[in-house]
């Protein structure tokens, strides 16, 4: 199992037990609310949102990453290129090796352009694959909410009439009468 799966799982597993926290709770007597331990919950809110960036933080590593490729690769295409140039400059008698100079260069810029562009769609891709997954789970939890609070709804008959029944059709008791 990777990292990042155990890390789901982690996650996964926080959010049933926080679930089960909020089903099995004790309910208030005449009343939809349920009492939980404060704490509890709170604490299990806190491990999953240190649970949760962790995806993110990869994610900006990659993002990071990349970037720091796109400059060393540009920083070294412009050493090559800057090269090339000097070298042409010295040989211009030699139109040859000044074209395949250019040629070899321009290579280099292609290259490091194509990859750049490659590490920049798996670094979206990877993101997107993680919010799918985080959407799902988010999905989930939202599902198992509306359901919880959907079983924990009390719902109360109306009382029946409370005025008393007019027994000898008078409408009114007098006892002095």
């Amino acid at each position: 199992m990777s990292q990042t799966d155990a890390g789901s799982a982690k996650f996964d597993e926080l959010l049933l037990e926080l679930r089960d926290l909020v089903e099995n709770a004790r309910t208030m007597p005449m009343s939809a609310s349920v009492l939980v331990n404060r704490e509890e919950i709170l604490g299990l809110v806190d491990e999953i949102f240190a649970g949760m960036p962790e995806e993110v933080r990869h994610a900006r590593w990659l993002l990071k990453e990349r970037d720091e490729f796109l400059a060393s690769a540009r920083r070294e295409a412009d050493d090559i290129i800057e090269s090339a140039r000097v070298q042409a400059e010295r040989m211009v008698e030699r139109t040859e090796i000044a074209r395949e100079a250019r040629r070899v260069s321009q290579k280099t810029v292609d290259d490091a352009d194509a990859q750049a562009r490659r590490l920049r769609l798996e670094c979206e891709d990877y993101i997107d694959h993680k919010l799918a997954e985080f959407e799902v789970v988010l999905e989930r939890t939202r599902q198992a909410v509306e359901n919880g609070r959907a079983q924990l709804q009390v719902t109360i008959d109306p009382l029946e009439s409370e005025e008393p029944e007019d027994l000898d059709g008078a409408g009114f008791f007098d006892q002095d009468e």
